[in-house]
């Protein structure tokens, strides 16, 4: 097995199994059926065709989820958790939300740059507060809401140690998890992890490299692929899906497979600046 396999079954394989293990998991909150909406930034969104082959990771989440957990990504790119609230993007969200739905939160990218007043909020302060009201927003619908810390971007030192470039986001949102009682996916954790145990060289086939770019933000489709299969892994170990809501786990999937990576949809049109 290839070192790219054995680091994402190692990943995978612990809340896979630790979901499994307990009886809760086994029960869903209802059988009817539910969407999970995301808000979030470019790394979670749905991209169009002249983005391609930039992928956001909600554009796979599909694949390891059963039918009935449908995914409405609402995640735009260049958002950080203050603009998307600004440009009222959260009440489309809330006025398709119901009980018994999910709201998926990852924002920090475009939170950390400090030259933009219109995005950029404080880890302690702004940032929390704004994620306090995508909170309230689905607790207030009936629905339940999830934080996400986010993926990090692909950076190594001249040793070949995966860096950590989110600041003291992860860590607010963390604790904002824990004072609220809220389902905490460490999306940034389990991507830097991976990153690392990839390495410098195979970490480009994750990102958006081609002939004219050199993207160490973004995925492309075996990144996006990659990183999906460890939120719906995170979903499974924290309970917030049961095990029949979650599929594909335990399967060796080739993320680089074109066969894979055709099952991706861009849309027609332009991505949103």
């Amino acid at each position: 097995m290839s070192t790219r396999r054995t680091a994402l079954a190692a990943l995978a394989a612990v809340p896979l199994a630790a979901a499994v293990a307990g009886p809760a998991a086994a029960r869903p909150a209802r059988d009817t059926g539910r969407t999970l909406f995301i808000a979030g930034d470019s790394t979670a969104a749905q991209k169009y065709v002249d983005a391609k082959p930039e992928t956001g990771w909600g554009m796979a989440l599909p694949f390891f989820l059963a039918d009935r957990v449908r995914v409405a990504n609402h995640a735009v790119n260049g958002r950080s958790s203050k603009s998307f609230l600004d440009e009222g993007r959260l009440e489309p969200i809330l006025a398709a939300i119901r009980p018994g739905d999910l709201l998926l939160v990852q924002f920090a990218h475009n939170d950390e740059k400090s030259a933009d007043p219109t995005r950029y909020t404080e880890p302690w302060s702004t940032y929390q507060d704004c994620l306090r009201r995508y909170l309230d927003g689905a607790r207030a619908k009936g629905a339940r809401p999830v934080l996400a810390t986010s993926v990090e971007r692909r950076k190594f030192d001249a040793s070949g140690n995966a860096l950590p470039t989110h600041g003291d986001y992860p860590a607010a949102m963390r604790a904002l998890a824990d004072e609220e009682g809220v389902a905490l996916l460490d999306i940034q954790a389990l991507s830097l992890a991976l990153w690392q145990q990839l390495g410098v060289e195979e970490t480009k086939v994750y990102f958006n490299w081609t002939a004219t770019e050199q993207d160490n933000t973004h995925a492309n489709p075996p990144g996006a692929i990659a990183v999906a299969r460890l939120v719906a892994a995170e979903l499974l170990r924290t309970r917030v899906l049961p095990a029949r809501d979650v599929r594909r786990l335990g399967d060796e999937i080739d993320e680089l497979s074109a066969v894979w990576a055709s099952r991706l949809t861009w849309l027609s049109g332009t991505t949103p600046a």
